[in-house]
């Protein structure tokens, strides 16, 4: 399903410039931010398309796992910021929790999760943490 970000209630796109989707914080926002900032890429790829295939899915897994955390361990609601840089996309995900994301010890044996601020941190060139006295900014910035 393609979604047209311009299209989406929640979403403001001023071109080429930054997507800005306000989510309510619904386990079903996750998917939503994930075709948010899938039709954003397909737009930006129209112009200026990825330098590698995986870049892409690659992009769209950090947004997917950002998403989840932020349901999973700040519930409300959230924003989800993309824009281009000179050689990547910065992904911005801004939630209600002061409390910064730490690693989890990852055990497939017993589930229970642990493996996404791995990933996000794996697939991004720089992923910094901004606390505001109303929650925080997750920055990740990635190859495109």
């Amino acid at each position: 399903m393609e979604i047209d970000p311009r299209r989406n209630r929640n979403s403001s796109y001023d071109g080429f410039g930054t997507l800005v989707s306000a989510f309510g914080g619904q386990l079903r926002n996750v998917t939503d931010a994930r075709l948010a900032a899938d039709g954003y890429l397909r737009a930006l790829a129209r112009t200026a398309p990825p330098s590698a295939a995986e870049h892409w899915d690659d992009i769209l897994l950090v947004v997917t796992e950002l998403a989840a955390n932020t349901i999973q361990y700040a519930p409300g609601p959230f924003e989800l910021r993309m824009r281009p840089t000179f050689d990547g996309v910065h992904v911005t995900l801004r939630d209600t929790s002061t409390t910064p994301p730490t690693p989890r010890r990852f055990r497939p044996s017993k589930g229970g999760g642990g493996i996404g601020w791995h990933l996000v941190h794996a697939l991004s060139d720089q992923v910094s943490v901004v606390v505001r006295p109303d929650g925080k900014d997750v920055h990740a910035f990635l190859p495109w």
